[in-house]
């Protein structure tokens, strides 16, 4: 994809949030957990994920209600693995929870952040 294009994705992901997008990105953008620089619609290979910190080496996917459906939990678990391989770890929330249960949810961001911190990353695997 080109960068134009990627770019232009990028930004057509970000003003189309959800709401508990919305939500949790207000908890964590600019620094406002544990200083840790998210971005958002970050792409990442030839996937763009919903929260990233490069640092950490954390992605945040947040899935709503869609992601019941067979077919895309199965692209889901493709995508999460393909993250996986290029040295990335990845958070999986549901919308409802960051709606209802925000707390718990940075809670755990911020232990994996932490986690992320203490171990050497595994170098990138190639995907055959």
């Amino acid at each position: 994809m080109e960068r134009e294009t990627r770019t232009e994705r990028s930004r057509d992901l970000r003003q189309r949030q959800t709401y508990a997008e919305n939500k949790l990105w207000q908890a964590i953008r600019g620094g406002r957990l544990d200083d840790l620089k998210f971005r958002r619609q970050h792409p990442i290979s030839r996937y763009f994920a919903d929260f990233a910190c490069e640092k950490a080496r954390l992605v945040i996917e947040l899935d709503g209600g869609i992601h019941e459906d067979d077919d895309q939990a199965s692209y889901d678990l493709v995508r999460q693995r393909a993250i996986e391989a290029l040295g990335w770890f990845v958070l999986r929330f549901l919308n409802d929870e960051v709606v209802h249960e925000l707390p718990k949810v940075l809670d755990a961001v911020k232990a994996q952040a932490r986690l992320a911190s203490t171990v050497t990353p595994h170098p990138p695997t190639q995907l055959r």
